[in-house]
Formats: C-alpha cells, sequence, structure tokens
C-alpha cells in the first residue's frame, strides 16, 4: 500500500522560511512525478510546485523565485524549500505522487498546515 507521510508545516513569520518533506512508501520505482498542492478553505486545491522523476520542475508563478522543489529518487522523498514566506502562503499543503502506470494514478498525503504570520 502507497503511502505518503509529510512532515516540516508549521507557525512562522511573513520572511521566514520552512522545509516541507513527503516521504512515499509501499513504491520503489515507477515514481512518476511528485509535488506539493495548497488549499484553504473555501478555495480548490492548487498546484504550488511539482518535479519529475528526470529532475523537470514547475511551479506556481507566486512562488517562483521564493519556493525551490527537490527530490531524492532513492528515499522517494520530495522536499519543498520555501522562503521568504507570506501570509497569503498559508494553507494546508499536500503532497501528491503521480506514477508511471499506464494509466497513471495519484496519490494524495493527509497535508500539513503551513501558517504564515504578517
Amino acid at each position: 500500500q502507497v503511502q505518503l507521510v509529510e512532515s516540516g508545516g508549521g507557525l512562522v513569520q511573513a520572511g521566514g522560511s520552512l522545509r516541507l518533506s513527503c516521504a512515499a512508501s509501499g513504491i520503489t520505482r515507477n515514481t512518476n512525478v511528485m509535488g506539493w498542492y495548497r488549499q484553504t478553505p473555501g478555495k480548490q486545491r492548487e498546484l504550488v510546485a511539482t518535479c519529475s522523476s528526470g529532475g523537470s520542475s514547475n511551479y506556481k508563478d507566486s512562488v517562483k523565485g521564493r519556493f525551490t522543489i527537490s527530490r531524492d529518487n532513492a528515499k522517494n522523498t520530495v522536499y519543498l524549500q520555501m522562503n521568504s514566506l507570506k501570509p497569503e502562503d498559508t494553507a494546508v499543503y499536500y503532497c501528491k505522487l503521480t506514477t508511471a502506470w499506464v494509466p497513471p494514478y495519484n496519490f494524495w498525503g493527509q497535508g500539513t498546515q503551513v501558517t504564515v504570520s504578517s
């Protein structure tokens, strides 16, 4: 059974930094894309950043230059380094793994709260 375990959320002041981690277990290969999404109450979940197994990354425009996604394929772990945090970054952050199966399948973590105070 595939499980995603997130860690690293918390409360930080504006301008501060946090690092999120997401470790996948139950899958040792055929992991395609891993990434981070976030959601605030009443809004749809939105993409923050993704990273393919080959290292290609994609970011939401508002986090470019502040957030960096990276992954350790050997550990099936993806990280999100968040710098210069803003109150509008406050959300529950979810890790997502998309398999390389045919058809592909998505797995989600349980979410971790990030709160940025002004």
